[in-house]
């Protein structure tokens, strides 16, 4: 079984100078372009039987553009959301540091950001998810999965089953790939943050 992890295409968002996380923003212009750029690749070398979705705009509207080119079913799983960023979605970066800054120390694993959710909270979601696309789909020999930066990290770290205080993170460009292989005895990750896609086609 290979999953292959697809981030979304730039956002209206990364134009705004704004915290995004829960915030739903749209692809722009050149995030469709992206998207329908990666989707003509994928369907070229990569095509998966299925695709699995967050329910956010920007990681939805990349995934719709990928259906057309590859034609397969496309699923909506609300596990597959960013960060629950709470107070902060949609927020200029710039207030948000006035109005609610970071301790000193950091926030604790445990705590939640105002009306969001905690780290450990997110990478829990991860890993249930994880576990239960390797079960659900297990039938199907690639599963793609568009979703978000900060997810993608996250769901990586429950597939090298790394511990929840793990001090690495994984980096994920407008629509990266990542191909990710499940076998009997063992996890292979075939490669991470490809954008080949993307040379030649975006200046």
């Amino acid at each position: 079984m290979e999953l292959l992890i697809i981030r979304h295409g730039q956002s209206e968002a990364d134009l705004l100078g704004v915290h995004e996380g829960r915030a739903d923003f749209a692809l722009t212009k050149l995030g469709e372009l992206q998207a329908n750029t990666m989707g003509a690749y994928v369907a070229k070398h990569l095509p998966p039987d299925i695709i699995l979705a967050s329910p956010l705009l920007r990681a939805k509207g990349t995934a719709e553009i990928l259906q057309k080119f590859v034609g397969c079913n496309l699923l909506i799983e609300t596990d597959l959301m960013e960060f629950n960023n709470g107070v902060l979605a949609g927020l200029s970066k710039e207030v948000a540091r006035v109005k609610y800054p970071l301790p000193l120390a950091g926030r604790p694993l445990h705590i939640p950001i105002e009306q969001g959710e905690s780290e450990l909270e997110f990478r829990f979601r991860a890993e249930r998810i994880f576990h239960k696309i390797i079960q659900d789909y297990q039938g199907y020999n690639r599963v793609a999965i568009v979703s978000h930066g900060g997810f993608i990290s996250q769901f990586i770290k429950a597939f090298l089953k790394q511990p929840n205080e793990s001090e690495f993170g994984f980096a994920t460009s407008d629509t990266g790939l990542h191909l990710l292989e499940i076998k009997e005895k063992a996890r292979i990750i075939r490669f991470l943050n490809k954008q080949e896609h993307l040379k030649g086609e975006i200046d």
